[in-house]
């Protein structure tokens, strides 16, 4: 009854006031607990103060407006870390919901706009690329577009012109793997360009890959006692550490990807036959088995430590609203673990790695490591061949007059 009465005493005036009992009930819904309520409606009660002294009403609320009020919180000094910006965005969706808000005109569309969603579509439809991927080739494309010059344009497009873009960019005091990305989205946006037959010969491979340096380093794995100093630091007594449990299992022993965790489904789980169904890069499934401490950590956190919930992604957020974690969730969750097992942090990745080491080092052979970590090619996979030094020195050639 406590948290209850103090729901009562929040006054809301202003253009939200008309909805404050709607937003509570949404945000009850969607698993916030009656203290949380409670902090979201005086945040809103905020806002909506502050709309009022800007002379704003409702049909100028919205997610940059939003931005603006929580500008304006951090600049007065009375931030406060239980303050939050998915409360705010909850209130935008019942406020939408209502058909309060009102649709706002789209601004006009250029024809650079059009060109690249339309190349967006493109990767995502017959590239099967992931959203961050499609996001930066984009991204480049538009740099090149913006490149050209407004006489030939796409029209008059030349290998020349397509090499002068690249050493540009490469010139800019980028990375070197900034460089390579940038190469990469250009030369997916010339193919495209030719498939549409926006240019007559396909250029694409007139953007040459740039070449770094240093060679390809050796993967990189954290050791034995630091894997297991990592799986122990989890207290699985509570629903939080049973969650970085079974993440962090499911890294070490079958060599995930930070998204593919993220993206775990229940329906990807196959009990009666002890199977996984991951979907990684270019949508492809593969169907990996799941051993009894990867089954025991998921169950485990299935059974005590997911919120209810009718989301069907395994992994969920501790806190509400209770929806599915992002990838950056499963790396953010290895580096806690390694600051409370006291070892140096890593990331997500650096636990697959780990995994392709301890399966080269127990002399299983290159094929079948490429098969759990689902690469599309034997080369990809080749690179943890010079992790095992002993084999490496076996089939080693002689130096010429080392014998003598």
């Amino acid at each position: 009854m406590g948290p209850s009465s103090r729901v009562d005493r929040v006054r809301i005036t202003g253009p939200v006031a008309p909805f404050a009992d709607v937003y509570a009930a949404e945000l009850a819904a969607r698993g916030y607990s009656p203290l949380s309520v409670v902090i979201e409606l005086r945040q809103a009660a905020r806002l909506s103060g502050w709309l009022a002294a800007g002379g704003f009403s409702l049909a100028d609320l919205d997610e940059l407006r939003v931005e603006g009020f929580l500008a304006w919180q951090r600049s007065t000094g009375r931030w406060r870390s239980s303050w939050s910006r998915p409360g705010l965005v909850c209130l935008l969706e019942v406020l939408r919901d209502l058909g309060v808000l009102t649709v706002r005109a789209c601004a006009p569309v250029s024809p650079t706009d059009r060109l690249l969603a339309s190349f967006e579509r493109y990767l995502v439809a017959e590239r099967s690329l992931a959203a961050g991927t499609v996001e930066g080739y984009s991204r480049h494309a538009r740099l090149f577009l913006d490149g050209l010059t407004s006489d030939g344009g796409l029209a008059g497009l030349t290998a020349a012109a397509v090499s002068a873009a690249v050493m540009r960019r490469a010139s800019s005091g980028v990375s070197v793997s900034a460089t390579r990305f940038f190469v990469s989205g250009l030369r997916a946006f010339l193919r495209f360009c030719f498939v549409e037959q926006l240019v007559d010969v396909d250029l694409s491979e007139a953007a040459l890959f740039a070449s770094g340096r240093r060679s390809t380093p050796l993967p990189k794995a954290i050791s034995g006692a630091e894997a297991r100093a990592l799986i122990g630091s989890c207290d699985r007594r509570g629903s939080l550490g049973r969650r970085d449990y079974a993440i962090i299992v499911l890294l070490l022993r079958l060599g995930l990807r930070a998204g593919e965790v993220a993206r775990l489904s229940l329906d990807d789980i196959d009990w009666r036959a002890s199977e996984l169904a991951v979907t990684g890069k270019g949508r492809r499934t593969d169907r990996l088995p799941v051993s009894v401490d990867v089954g025991d950590a998921i169950a485990g956190y299935l059974r005590r430590g997911r919120p209810v919930s009718d989301r069907r992604e395994v992994f969920l957020r501790a806190k509400a609203p209770f929806s599915p974690i992002a990838a950056g969730t499963v790396g953010s969750t290895v580096r806690r673990a390694c600051r409370r097992a006291g070892i140096p942090e890593v990331g997500a990745h650096r636990l697959r790695h780990t995994a392709a080491c301890e399966m080269v080092a127990a002399n299983v052979p290159l094929v079948q490591v490429g098969q759990v970590l689902r690469h599309h090619s034997l080369q990809s996979t080749a690179i943890y061949a010079r992790v095992d030094l002993d084999q490496l020195r076996q089939i080693a050639i002689p130096w010429p007059g080392s014998e003598r």
